[in-house]
């Protein structure tokens, strides 16, 4: 449907720039004819082209309509979990300042800085990479080559892939700084507290050497783990990792989610971001039985898209949209 769309854009923009072309040379040749019949013209043509301008405006903002739902960042807290298919990126907003956790594949990057642009977006305080997984920094040399960033940290595990050398890359380009956070650390986001809970430095299996972050705004948490096993959540079950809203490990897999973690953390709701019909069957019935053991509601992109949480400190909603930023469709 997109691509029938655009298909006739561009030939309604082509019929216009040659009916302009063709005003343009009838005006050329009145005027040295007829200066009357030339006035007259002139204000003949001045009345079709604005209503033309007119069409194209309207379909313009009805192809952006169709491309973005629309979305309200006023609220004081706006915490986005993107459609990415099989891979994983979160937006976060507290009141006018933004940071962003992961940036899904490859073939996600160009749709996220469009969407990011679409939403008005310029500068990130914090850009975190939870671990050098493709499905969740394939997308961040393009955030990094498009917005200007504070800061940017990752685990100080250092992988040989091009997804990996392309991130470095962008960051030299941007003379952006490369940090490792410690644990314990805390940033501040508008009137939001971000802690780092842990930092992984597990070379041979890199899932664990997710850095995993707890936000906090004023009684409402969110906990954020990238893809840390049940290796990291058992070493971090004596953090202060409690929360409303969990968003779960490693696409729902059952090398995360185990039973003492879920229990510890204590969730309302689970966000899973994982990809439709995925090769590796996440979420995993184990992962999605214990969550459910625990009176945990499960939200999945994979079903509802994008899945965005606001909050104003005390209580918190969500609602899902279409985002059209999986780089796969």
């Amino acid at each position: 449907m997109a691509k029938k769309r655009r298909k006739k854009t561009k030939k309604f923009l082509k019929k216009f720039f040659i009916l302009v072309l063709i005003l343009l040379i009838t005006l050329m040749v009145t005027f040295f004819f007829d200066k009357k019949s030339f006035n007259k013209l002139t204000n003949n043509i001045m009345l079709e082209i604005n209503k033309i301008t007119s069409k194209i405006e309207n379909t313009i903002k009805k192809y952006i309509k169709e491309k973005y739902d629309n979305i309200d960042l006023s609220d004081e807290l706006t915490v986005m979990y993107l459609d990415v298919g099989q891979a994983e990126s979160v937006l976060i907003k507290s009141q006018d300042e933004y940071m962003l956790i992961d940036a899904g594949n490859n073939k996600d990057g160009e749709k996220i800085v469009k969407y990011f642009k679409y939403l008005g977006i310029t500068d990130f305080k914090y850009v975190f990479g939870t671990h050098a997984h493709e499905d969740h920094i394939g997308g961040m040399d393009d955030v990094i080559l498009n917005f200007n960033i504070e800061h940017f940290y990752m685990s100080d595990v250092i992988t040989t892939t091009k997804t990996f050398e392309d991130v470095l890359d962008a960051l030299e380009e941007k003379q952006v700084k490369f940090e490792t956070p410690k644990i314990d650390d805390e940033f501040s986001l508008g009137d939001a507290n971000i802690k780092v809970i842990y930092v992984g430095n597990d070379s041979e299996n890199l899932n664990n050497s997710s850095i995993v972050l707890k936000l906090t705004y004023k009684n409402i948490r969110f906990l954020f783990t990238g893809d840390a096993e049940s290796s990291v959540e058992k070493t971090i079950l004596d953090k202060d990792i409690q929360a409303d809203i969990l968003k779960v490990g490693h696409h729902g897999s059952s090398t995360s989610s185990s039973e003492k973690f879920i229990k510890n953390v204590s969730p309302s709701y689970a966000i899973i971001s994982v990809g439709k019909d995925n090769s590796y069957k996440h979420p995993n019935k184990k992962t999605l039985n214990t969550l459910d053991k625990y009176n945990v509601k499960v939200l999945r992109t994979d079903e509802l898209g994008t899945i965005i949480f606001t909050s104003d400190g005390t209580q918190f909603n969500y609602t899902n949209i279409n985002t059209n930023i999986d780089g796969d469709k």
